[in-house]
């Protein structure tokens, strides 16, 4: 005959206090004295109780309370990140999940720092955030963390902080995919490479250029680093300026956003004018269109619908006391002309 599993009230008799108290402990509330907290532990251990999570929120009619914040501005990417959010917060409604979605501006450590500030101070159950490599930054989640509010990077990750977790892909192994991409594209020929990203203090992008490097080696010549801050007139303005006075340069990759621009240029080259290869970050409208015409080469796309659902799951098991169930990196999807799904179409634009 099986043994009913343990419950709470049994906790609560082999602790040898009340079943409010048991409850407190359980459900990480304050109001317990550390005597009687170690010795509900103890009882929870020897009994084996396992905590009802769903149960206990049923029966609380509990509200979860993420706030999700994402860069501002012309970025493809985190438009279509914004969407998604937006369409998860009016799906998980039902569920009980409230997503308070916002925006700071892009590469602005002080900005996303006072935003943490105040959502330290507002009632959530979670945060998460693209992370600024910058000290205000491990400061701000610092501070979250201190209010007992689990923190989530997202895209871009702070490892040196106080995050309890993060989301998206290895932007370094992503770096040395670019390199081998690049590598094949040459031939076995040597080539110069123009590099652009955001900016440098955006560890996802330069993680991404350490991990060309790498594999690319001494066998490529690295053109000057442009710093489009992810805004496409400046990328377009850039490129065209490196392109007209370095006439060497066979590749550019992109590792940041402000890739209309670059399409743009694109373009506007002759038609029989010899391009670079262009490989870039993430499949948008304009990117899609820029590969489907052939002006483009690779696109490296993070999966940002598999990042949303990564961030909700995160958030709720964090904001349960549970362990986290996928902490591996998501793998990337690698977009060529001739394997660009029907469906990923719609959907793109769709949103866009």
């Amino acid at each position: 005959m099986n043994r009913r599993p343990p419950t709470l009230s049994d906790v609560a008799r082999r602790a040898g206090v009340s079943y409010a108290t048991a409850d407190r402990v359980v459900n990480g509330r304050a109001g317990v004295s550390e005597k009687a907290a170690r010795n509900v532990q103890a009882a929870i251990e020897d009994l084996g109780y396992v905590r009802n999570v769903a149960a206990a929120n049923l029966s609380q009619q509990r509200l979860y309370r993420f706030a999700i914040v994402l860069p501002a501005g012309s970025n493809g990417f985190f438009q279509r990140m914004q969407a998604l959010f937006a369409e998860a917060a009016s799906r998980l409604l039902a569920d009980r999940v409230s997503l308070q979605v916002e925006s700071v501006e892009a590469f602005d450590p002080e900005a996303l720092t006072s935003r943490m500030t105040a959502l330290a101070e507002a009632p959530l159950d979670g945060v998460a955030l693209v992370a600024s490599d910058d000290e205000r930054t491990a400061a701000g989640i610092a501070a979250l963390r201190a209010r007992e509010i689990p923190v989530v990077t997202l895209v871009s990750d702070l490892p040196g902080s106080q995050r309890n977790a993060y989301v998206g892909i290895d932007n370094v192994v992503a770096g040395r995919t670019v390199g081998r991409l690049i590598r094949m594209a040459h031939g076995g020929r040597r080539g110069r490479v123009l590099p652009v990203v955001g900016a440098l203090s955006a560890r996802d992008h330069a993680e991404r250029l350490s991990g060309m490097r790498e594999v690319l080696g001494d066998d490529f010549e690295i053109a000057p680093v442009l710093e489009g801050r992810d805004r496409h007139e400046m990328v377009e303005t850039l490129v065209g300026l490196a392109l007209a006075d370095d006439p060497e340069i066979t590749a550019i990759y992109s590792a940041g956003a402000g890739n209309a621009g670059l399409v743009r240029l694109l373009e506007a080259l002759p038609p029989d004018a010899a391009r670079p290869y262009v490989f870039l970050h993430e499949l948008v409208p304009h990117s899609r269109r820029a590969l489907e015409e052939g002006r483009i080469d690779v696109i490296i796309d993070q999966r940002p619908e598999e990042e949303v659902a990564r961030v909700v799951e995160h958030l709720t098991l964090l904001a349960d006391r549970r362990a986290l169930v996928r902490t591996d990196p998501i793998v990337p999807t690698i977009f060529l002309r001739e394997n660009l799904p029907q469906a990923q179409a719609d959907a793109l634009e769709a949103a866009g």
